[in-house]
């Protein structure tokens, strides 16, 4: 097996480098990996040993047709014919999943091999954590885009802690999510009819109801990096250099296309907006909206998401910004339900998920999320790891209790 992983990082290399049409998408996340150097993959990609050894293990006995140079400890091909044929007779399946070797055996010897079908079962690479990593040492190169990117949360979906598959949303707030998938799949047929002023969402609700969470479970179910700030954050005590994070923010996000760029505490904009005191300010709130209309999923690549705990507090000017705003309610019963499934799926014990449910009205998913906290720390100061329904029901109370105090102040 270690032979054949070799020849195919080989052929991968070579082919990548013949085909000036094949991109880092044409090659298996597994491999493209290994290759990232500043800013991508640059051709002509070369493999060497330590490339080998991380993909293919420790070479004992290399086919005839590879070499490896002592001096430059760079593996290569003495005969490309001979690796094709080789390799056509040992790694079919490896073929189907590897989009660049599926573009130059599709056509060789009626092998049942599809490169379309091989691209589309491939993971892009904007969502590798080392292709990310990569644009940002790029980016890192001004001293501007350096100071902007410490405002600024990246990350790439690999290291999103929460699965889509873990989030209770409505059927409202589902097929949302679908939309902007197709809107995703077909964004040159979007742009072809004139439609790109899409992918612009505006979360509202109370805290705790899940707006941060589900941007983030979106960034890995769609496969995007994410660029998450605090609108608070970039608002500078120089007034004059507001504008600039601001307009700093929107390019980074271009730079990183495809990406969700996800702006928090979206309220501050009403507050920037009621102080009339400097014409900076106003400046400022200008340059926001404006970035807003100048930027979109179909032309651009960016997902742009916008969340507040506080819509009463934006006017007419912010809303209108918005091609569809999404409502996160305290959670109905429906959705209590789902979010006690969730949390408490991987959880031994007997539980009545009906009762915990009536018993939670008015928590909202991050109250529900505090009640199993509780309930399994509580069960381990006891040493016990399955949780009764009575520790679920006593945890719920002591929420109950701590929401009681948080509103009498």
């Amino acid at each position: 097996m270690s032979a054949v992983r070799l020849v195919e990082l080989l052929l991968t290399a070579e082919i990548f480098n013949r085909y000036e049409e094949l991109t880092e998408d044409d090659i298996p996340k597994e491999i493209r990996k290994l290759l990232y150097n500043r800013g991508g993959i640059r051709r002509p990609v070369t493999i060497k040993e330590d490339v080998v050894i991380k993909y293919a293990g420790k070479i004992e006995q290399k086919p005839p047709f590879v070499d490896l140079n002592a001096f430059s400890k760079q593996y290569i091909l003495t005969s490309f014919d001979l690796a094709v044929k080789w390799f056509a007779s040992r790694g079919v399946e490896r073929i189907k999943k590897n989009p660049a070797l599926a573009y130059y055996y599709q056509n060789y010897d009626s092998l049942d091999v599809s490169y379309e079908e091989a691209k589309k079962a491939n993971l892009p690479k904007h969502g590798d954590r080392e292709w990310l990593r990569s644009v940002i040492e790029e980016l890192e190169k001004s001293e501007d885009a350096k100071e902007m990117l410490s405002l600024v949360r990246v990350m790439s979906p690999e290291e999103i802690p929460v699965d889509f598959k873990d989030v209770a949303l409505s059927e409202e707030q589902l097929e949302e999510v679908r939309k902007i998938e197709i809107a995703l799949e077909e964004r040159a047929f979007l742009r072809k009819i004139g439609l790109s002023d899409i992918g612009k969402l505006l979360f509202i609700g109370p805290p705790g109801t899940g707006k941060t969470t589900t941007a983030r479970a979106l960034s890995k179910k769609l496969y995007l990096p994410l660029l998450e700030v605090k609108l608070s954050m970039i608002t500078s005590q120089y007034l004059g250099e507001t504008s600039k994070n601001i307009e700093k923010v929107f390019e980074i996000a271009r730079k990183m296309n495809p990406c969700i760029l996800f702006i928090d505490e979206f309220d501050y904009v009403a507050k920037m907006r009621t102080s009339d005191e400097h014409a900076a300010i106003k400046r400022a709130v200008n340059t926001l909206l404006k970035s807003i209309d100048d930027i979109n999923l179909v032309e651009d690549g960016v997902l742009l998401i916008a969340a507040t705990n506080h819509p009463s507090l934006l006017d007419p000017a912010v809303w209108r910004r918005f091609d569809k705003v999404i409502e996160f309610p305290e959670p109905a019963e429906k959705i209590r339900m789902k979010i006690f499934q969730i949390f408490l799926a991987r959880i031994d014990g007997d539980f009545n998920i009906d009762e915990l449910v009536e018993l939670t009205d008015g928590f909202t998913g991050a109250d529900i999320k505090l009640v199993v906290r509780e309930a399994v720390l509580k069960a381990l100061l006891e040493g016990r790891k399955r949780l009764s329904q009575h520790d679920l029901v006593e945890a719920i109370q002591e929420v109950k209790e701590r929401l009681k105090l948080k509103t009498s102040y």
